[in-house]
């Protein structure tokens, strides 16, 4: 996969439409609407089998990516905001909701994730600080798991000095 160069452009995408993917649990793209294709510049063709990290910004600290496969893979949903990269290094911020998807006999076989819009005060104000933190913690860090790892302990510490989990600091935004 050719490697993007982030533009610092950002795009947006109207507020009555929702980006919807779905994944298998290895987190390969198995479906694309419309609106995420569009968005992020691929075609349906070219997102399909693809690992959803295709749309990953550099910015975006990998400890928050964490978070949400933990939770997803400990069967609860996750509410997360998330800064994407188009496939022409453009960006754009989404307020995601993923959950895990499951068959009849309860076996889990991928992820949904429905974005939208998200509040454009939360994003400049709380989380793009907040993200540029924990990303400025991650890379003081030479080696990937010493990145993630700094970058966890950060968000952990963060929230026990807010005496708040994830779920409520989000929700709370």
């Amino acid at each position: 996969m050719k490697r993007i160069t982030p533009t610092h452009r950002e795009v947006f995408f109207p507020a009555d439409e929702i980006i919807v993917s779905k994944t298998d649990t290895k987190g390969r793209i198995t479906y694309a609407n419309e609106t995420f294709c569009k968005i992020a510049g691929y075609s349906e063709a070219e997102l399909m089998g693809q690992p959803h990290s295709i749309v990953r910004h550099p910015e975006m600290p990998r400890a928050v990516f964490k978070l949400l496969w933990d939770t997803l893979f400990d069967g609860r949903e996750i509410f997360a905001y998330v800064k994407n990269m188009t496939k022409d290094g453009d960006y754009y911020w989404v307020f995601a909701h993923a959950t895990p998807s499951y068959d009849k006999n309860r076996n889990l076989v991928g992820f949904h994730s429905t974005r939208r819009v998200p509040n454009r005060n939360v994003v400049e104000n709380v989380i793009a600080p907040l993200y540029a933190a924990i990303l400025s913690e991650e890379q003081q860090h030479q080696n990937g798991q010493k990145q993630l790892a700094a970058g966890f302990d950060f968000v952990v510490n963060f929230l026990q000095s807010k005496h708040t989990t994830y779920d409520a600091l989000i929700f709370s935004l």
